[in-house]
């Protein structure tokens, strides 16, 4: 992959990586080279690159101890008949430009609420990517519908949509593209194939927050967005999830769902319940969390961008470092990770393994990603699929020769080498300074010059 047609906006905002800033930088970009080549990495036993810690998550100011002590002292810490959570809804609709909003307890009952508001059960495929969290799986498996994975564009790693069509049967029911790392899948396409073969798309746009595809938010193209508020996540409530759609129907649906079968209170559908649910309602206590984080989450999704986009200009001047595309399209990343290939024959052969345990040994946090250090078990081939499919109920629905036909199938070569090369950033990285972009660049130059000898460690 060239990293230099990866796609970038430039912001009129000037955070912690301003155009003064990185021109200065890219005018010492040989002298630190030079300095990173010339010391002995920390593995090795010389000295560390960076002392100072990045950026702690989650951030915590006084208006959020205030919201909190405020649900508290008022004794309405549920939803129903409280205030919070319905103000949020309104706030995070507004932000991202949807109809309609729905709070829930996490990402993940998000994703399962918005199936079935669909009506997503068994006998049913929804296609997924195989890169992505588990969560995305486990919500199929849990509606005992049948998760069918469209393995990933090896550039974006994100649901390659040139491999849809072919995944597509007459038992298709939904396709799930996901958002991964806050970059938005090539919706154009998706949707193109959807409307084609009239196929519901539901966004998990989990790592997505105010991502933008032509100006249009993420979770805001298909027929329902899914975004989580766990602690890691850029807008956070320890947990927490949002269903976004401007399809109202859907949405009493999916409050019916979400609260043991109860319709919206301004719905007049007779007494009782008319559907069955669960109980996935938000507490007032994370919606008046997020209430709090969302007045400065705007400058914290402009440092991040600003930051990441300085650091992929780094980046790119390594080789064998490729960090992930960004598709034209999206005209806005949410960077809760940054993505990028480590190609081992460009560093002596040094396993990646090695590779992020010396980054982290000169003070530069890393993972390998899905799929572990050794690039073991993709999501796709994780044991609790083929145990979930041959349990007794999911056999007595798909029967053994169409179980049989979906593991022989089950490969997606692309993730599997994914898994082998992925390196992740995490988000609190970059709301710091852009030397600390210039930290993360100098010390895989640092490993780079030396990869030879910690080879042999």
């Amino acid at each position: 992959m060239n990293g230099k047609n990866i796609k970038r906006r430039e912001f009129i905002h000037t955070a912690a990586a301003g155009t003064a800033g990185i021109s200065f930088a890219s005018t010492n970009l040989l002298a630190s080279t030079s300095l990173a080549a010339s010391e002995k990495p920390a593995l090795l036993g010389g000295p560390k690159l960076r002392d100072k810690s990045f950026p702690s998550w989650p951030v915590v100011e006084e208006n959020d101890e205030q919201a909190w002590m405020e649900v508290l002292k008022a004794k309405r810490w549920c939803r129903l008949g409280a205030t919070y959570a319905e103000a949020f809804e309104e706030e995070f609709a507004k932000r991202a430009g949807a109809k309609e909003c729905l709070l829930t307890a996490n990402g993940t009952s998000a994703l399962l609420t918005a199936l079935n508001g669909l009506g997503i059960g068994p006998g049913d495929e929804v296609l997924v990517p195989p890169y992505t969290f588990v969560a995305t799986i486990n919500v199929v498996l849990l509606q005992f519908a049948m998760p069918v994975f469209v393995d990933i564009d090896p550039e974006s790693f994100l649901m390659d949509p040139k491999k849809i069509e072919a995944a597509i049967t007459e038992k298709t029911r939904c396709i799930i593209p996901v958002h991964l790392s806050g970059s938005v899948a090539d919706m154009d396409s998706i949707l193109k194939i959807a409307e084609k073969h009239n196929l519901p798309v539901i966004e998990d746009s989990c790592q997505a927050h105010m991502a933008e595809w032509h100006g249009k938010k993420a979770g805001t193209l298909g027929k329902a967005g899914c975004f989580s508020f766990q602690a890691s996540k850029n807008l956070c409530s320890g947990e927490g999830g949002a269903v976004l759609t401007n399809d109202s129907d859907l949405m009493d649906r999916c409050y019916q769902f979400h609260s043991n079968g109860m319709q919206r209170k301004d719905r007049k559908l007779g007494p009782g319940y008319h559907a069955n649910g669960a109980n996935l309602r938000m507490t007032e206590f994370q919606a008046a969390l997020l209430l709090s984080q969302v007045t400065r989450f705007e400058e914290q999704s402009k440092t991040r961008e600003a930051n990441a986009n300085y650091l992929t200009k780094r980046l790119n001047e390594i080789d064998g470092i490729e960090p992930a595309k960004v598709y034209e399209g999206c005209t806005r990343h949410a960077y809760h990770l940054y993505m990028l290939r480590y190609k081992k024959d460009a560093f002596a052969g040094l396993p990646r393994g090695t590779f992020l345990k010396a980054l982290r040994e000169e003070g530069i946090p890393c993972s390998g990603g899905y799929g572990g250090v050794n690039g073991t078990s993709p999501l796709n081939l994780e044991p609790f699929i083929e145990n979930t499919l041959n349990s007794r109920c999911c056999k007595a629905i798909y029967g053994e020769k169409r179980l049989k036909d979906y593991f022989d199938k089950n490969r997606c070569p692309e993730t599997d080498q994914l898994c082998r090369e992925a390196i992740w950033f995490f988000q609190s990285m970059f709301l710091g300074e852009q030397e600390d972009m210039d930290n993360i660049a100098d010390a895989i130059l640092k490993i780079k010059a030396h990869a030879s000898e910690l080879a042999k460690v």
